[in-house]
């Protein structure tokens, strides 16, 4: 049996002579190997597989057989970026035949993907007459061979499957979703790969090992500085960081580091070998934030490697770009921010990974999931960055950028107009006064409490913090968490709305079943009534922060009065266990899910609040995922169903003397502020930017006068798809500053 120590020492003595054939190559590998065949397939422009060499097949076939990504076995394992390894590969339903090769009498096959750069570059295949499985030690030789080959394919001219040669200059636009708000218009910097091992195999393992554990050492002394220098201010950074630093100090991937090492590779194609073991392992997990934490550990294998080349230094970008990267890790923006970057996109960036929570603490317009972006993109690129709308445009036409940057001036000169808002009440031209209230999710948002004049936290969201920290928290450090959100809040009120986690929200290790449909599935309040001691720990928690306090707590995601009962029973019971007790419990629901439409009078007979969540309900009444791009935009709140339906809420709540109230995006979007409180909703809770924006426009508005123009509207919009036109263009006559 071959080993990798072996295998690739044969195959250094061949390179060491200069740039070796990749005939001379796989003829190694199939001796090593004890294979009747060994190829290797070059991806070509056009996603096309071409054999480039072979020990054992037709050589005709060479540069005559091609397959397409995703054809055939050979197109399969480049499709998936996996490992095939079967004993009777004829038989397999992708199983593509190709008659000039010859292969008829090969029964086994084992096809390893060749990736470079987290790029599908070729695949490596071995082939026997006898039917076999290869074992684990063969296929982890196959592996770091592929690794090698990899190489070679690239310097020799395959392909990544894109068109070679065409600069694109046409503008391109890419929506994605908002991780953190604001506007950039600006030259575009591409986050790519710092380092290129220069060399692959290792003369003398122990002093490769010797470099390792040098670079790791300067790694973490490097890190240490970083955060002492640039980390911002909150709980939340801190906690991120110090997950990252786990990460960090995790000696298990540089022991594989160190194993691939002593099987004969240097120590930077060791830590790229592992961090593609990794990163192909990794894309493949379900839970969204076990994945995010590739980032981080792809900014780490970043640092080892340019340690491991002696240098750490980065080259400074121009102040105002904007950074396109695929994945990215919190010290990795704390560096870029510090070199000038305005604002980032990334392509697999998600609300609650390390990158976002620490661009929300930096106050950087962040946009994540514009697939297609960064390929699409050339560096220097101009780009605007638009996080407020989820979009990037890339080469934006001239008249676009001009739009842009009017807006830009413009949003400048009313934040200046606004800051003399903030301190006063939210009122209307007319003298109705409206509450206005942050929807936050982690302590360094509580500054802006003071920042915005908000009234209040109209929601908490507390497993934020949960997904920062990738953990569960127990009682004492919830408790500890929610006390300081009272505090910050003083004599204003909050309301905590309890674990939502499921559908998009998870937490690495989660027993979670495979559903089709997450959003709709076992998520919020049903996992907490399912799992009682789970929800039990975050109720006594609350309580115990309270201290003595006033507390409000609702749960998400109710679909039946009985569900309401239940959890409220459960909060009601720790009530009687912690002391002091609250001053005053209030218990309330989210009104997400439709069906409670329907039982409105024992559901306020029961609540102490309703507070409607405009982002769930929306996609629950339409029946359209809020996360599908295709959908976006298609259903209107500023529709008839959803206008009838608050009123119809608003009328029943003002009988029964219940306190209403709306969170979500829309409320902080000054045109649908308008209708909301001309439907009648006293209390809007809404993201930090929209506190001032909506005070501004209500300010100016004659609510009396709209309400009499609204009612019109409604009237005459019957089976229009949205009331939003007739309504902006009312605004407009009378100059409100939409």
């Amino acid at each position: 049996m071959t080993t990798p120590r072996r295998l690739l020492a044969r195959l250094r003595v061949i390179m060491a002579r200069g740039a070796a054939p990749l005939g001379d190559l796989v003829d190694v590998v199939a001796a090593e190997m004890t294979a009747e065949v060994c190829s290797v397939y070059a991806m070509r422009p056009g996603d096309l597989l071409e054999l480039a060499a072979t020990c054992g097949l037709n050589p005709d076939a060479i540069g005559r057989t091609r397959l397409r990504v995703g054809e055939g076995i050979v197109g399969l394992c480049a499709a998936t970026g996996t490992v095939m390894n079967l004993p009777d590969a004829q038989n397999h339903p992708a199983f593509a035949y190709r008659p000039e090769t010859g292969e008829e009498p090969y029964a086994s096959l084992v096809a390893v993907p060749l990736r470079r750069a987290s790029r599908t570059v070729g695949v490596l295949t071995v082939q026997n007459r006898s039917p076999r499985n290869y074992d684990a030690d063969e296929v982890e030789a196959l592996e770091t061979v592929a690794m090698l080959l990899a190489e070679v394919l690239a310097t020799s001219g395959a392909s990544d499957g894109a068109e070679e040669g065409v600069a694109s200059t046409l503008p391109r636009v890419f929506t994605g979703k908002t991780l953190a708000p604001g506007i950039v218009i600006g030259p575009v910097v591409l986050h790519g790969p710092r380092f290129k091992a220069r060399r692959l195999l290792a003369e003398d393992p122990e002093a490769e090992l010797d470099r390792l554990h040098e670079a790791a050492d300067r790694m973490q002394r490097r890190l240490d500085e970083l955060f002492a220098a640039r980390m911002p201010d909150g709980d939340a950074p801190r906690e991120v960081l110090a997950a990252y630093r786990l990460i960090a100090a995790d000696t298990g991937w540089l022991r594989r580091v160190g194993g691939m090492i002593q099987g004969g590779l240097s120590a930077e194609a060791a830590v790229q070998r592992v961090t593609g073991e990794l990163r192909d392992r990794m894309r493949r997990i379900g839970d969204p934030y076990l994945r995010e934490r590739l980032s981080d550990l792809e900014d780490l294998a970043g640092r080892l490697l340019s340690e491991l080349d002696g240098n750490s230094a980065d080259s400074p970008v121009v102040p105002g770009a904007i950074l396109l990267a695929r994945r990215l890790g919190p010290a990795e923006l704390l560096d870029w921010h510090a070199r000038g970057i305005a604002g980032v996109m990334i392509e697999e960036g998600s609300p609650a990974g390390h990158a976002a929570i620490m661009a929300r603490a930096l106050g950087l317009p962040t946009l994540g999931g514009a697939r297609g972006a960064v390929d699409a993109a050339d560096p220097e690129d101009e780009a605007v960055l638009d996080a407020d709308e989820s979009q990037l445009i890339l080469r934006p036409e001239s008249d676009v950028k001009d739009v842009y940057l009017r807006a830009l001036e413009a949003r400048i000169a009313l934040q200046a107009g606004w800051a003399v808002l903030r301190d006063k009440p939210a009122v209307t031209k007319d003298g109705q006064g409206v509450r206005l209230m942050l929807n936050v999710g982690l302590n360094l948002e509580l500054d802006q409490l003071d920042i915005t004049g908000a009234e209040g936290i109209g929601l908490f969201r507390t497993e934020i913090a949960m997904l920062a920290r990738g953990a569960i928290a127990d009682t004492a450090e919830q408790a500890a968490i929610y006390a300081r959100v009272l505090d910050a809040a003083g004599n204003r009120p909050v309301l905590f709305r309890t674990l939502d986690l499921g559908g998009d929200k998870l937490l690495p290790g989660a027993a979670v079943p495979e559903e089709e449909n997450p959003a709709m599935g076992w998520r919020s309040l049903r996992i907490g009534l399912d799992r009682p001691v789970l929800l039990r720990r975050q109720m006594r928690a609350l309580l115990l922060a309270a201290g003595g306090r006033p507390l409000q707590v609702m749960f998400p995601m109710v679909a039946t009065v009985a569900e309401f009962r239940a959890a409220r029973a459960l909060l009601e019971a720790e009530a009687k266990r912690v002391r002091p007790a609250p001053e005053r419990l209030s218990i309330g629901t989210m009104l997400e899910v439709p069906a409670l439409m329907w039982q409105l009078p024992a559901l306020l007979r029961e609540v102490d609040f309703i507070s409607v969540g405009s982002n769930d309900l929306l996609q629950f009444l339409f029946a359209a995922d809020r996360g599908n791009p295709a959908l976006s935009g298609r259903y209107d709140l500023l529709s008839a169903p959803v206008l009838d339906l608050f009123e119809q809420l608003l009328v029943a709540a003002r009988m029964a003397r219940v306190p209403v109230s709306l969170c979500g995006e829309a409320a902080s979007r000054p045109i649908e502020a308008l209708v909301l409180v001309g439907l009648g909703f006293p209390t809007l809770s809404m993201p930090a930017p929209g506190i001032l924006p909506v005070k501004a426009i209500l300010a100016e508005l004659d609510l009396a006068e709209f309400r009499h123009v609204l009612a019109s509207v409604r009237r005459n919009a019957a089976g229009e798809p949205s009331l939003r036109e007739a309504i902006a263009a009312w605004a407009r006559e009378r100059e409100l500053p939409l």
